[in-house]
């Protein structure tokens, strides 16, 4: 028997990523964006900050 976990949702990264993204841009495509690149992007961001 093979037992199969599928994950669906956005994980925690995902979530912080865009959040920043949206407070920063106000842009709903570089929220998009920075979601995709999710824990790059807040690492990226408090780097910079």
């Amino acid at each position: 028997m093979s037992k199969t976990k599928t994950v669906t949702g956005f994980t925690l990264g995902t979530v912080v990523a865009v959040a920043l993204s949206w407070s920063v841009n106000k842009s709903i495509l570089w929220a998009i964006l920075h979601g995709f690149l999710s824990w790059l992007y807040v690492i990226y961001y408090f780097v910079t900050q």
